[in-house]
């Protein structure tokens, strides 16, 4: 034999769908951005920043950041400035290239990530990749031609293994008969050198005097 239970008022289907849409609106607010959208302080600036940089597969343009930010280009580019201050005796370093910028391991630790991750160390650049590397560092953006008038050798093999390890992409074509490809330098290639941009490249050495004296009339 059962139990009648005595019951209160039960709340109506209206009430409840206010009750469940009240306790979903913080959350709602949150997927939305309400939170996020507000006037942001320098100081948060800089945070977001690193932390959109670190979840980052890859270099993001300054637009991007930007335009997630809801904030001006400039405002960016100071507030990546303070973070490369903000950065530089810490494990990871801002590197830029061509209106971009990543996050990377400081190359003071570059032996510890490459024994973590199990990269193989042991691989190097031949003195052929290197030359032609330096070429294309220095003289970007550039051509096969180019390349190959400065060496004085065909470089397809030397470029085709430069892009193989990432160093080297294609970053765009020469406007002229053929539109040959031009050549630059990537993050990869800042992050093998622990350099946080193509500015703090060391100087070329100055030509060799004997090399570039006027020859005996």
């Amino acid at each position: 034999m059962g139990f009648l239970v005595p019951r209160g008022p039960q709340p109506s289907s209206e009430n409840i769908t206010k009750i469940r849409t009240r306790r979903a609106e913080p959350l709602r607010k949150m997927r939305c951005g309400a939170f996020r959208r507000q006037a942001l302080e320098p100081e948060q600036i800089e945070r977001l920043l690193e932390a959109l940089l670190f979840v980052a597969d890859g270099p993001v343009t300054v637009q991007q950041l930007a335009s997630v930010l809801s904030v001006e280009l400039d405002t960016v580019a100071t507030s990546l400035s303070a973070l490369d201050r903000t950065l530089a005796d810490r494990g990871v370093r801002l590197v830029r290239e061509r209106g971009s910028v990543q996050l990377v391991s400081a190359p003071e630790a570059s032996a510890y990530v490459q024994e973590l991750l199990g990269l193989d160390t042991t691989s190097r650049l031949s003195p052929a990749a290197l030359e032609t590397l330096a070429i294309i560092a220095y003289r970007k953006p550039i051509t096969r031609a180019q390349i190959e008038a400065v060496r004085g050798v065909n470089s397809d093999a030397v470029l085709r293994t430069l892009m193989a390890k990432s160093l080297v992409e294609p970053v765009g074509r020469l406007e002229q008969a053929g539109r040959p490809v031009l050549y630059g330098t990537t993050f990869e290639f800042m992050q093998y050198f622990g350099i946080r941009s193509p500015d703090e490249l060391p100087p070329l050495p100055d030509p060799d005097p004997s090399s570039t004296a006027a020859a005996p009339a």
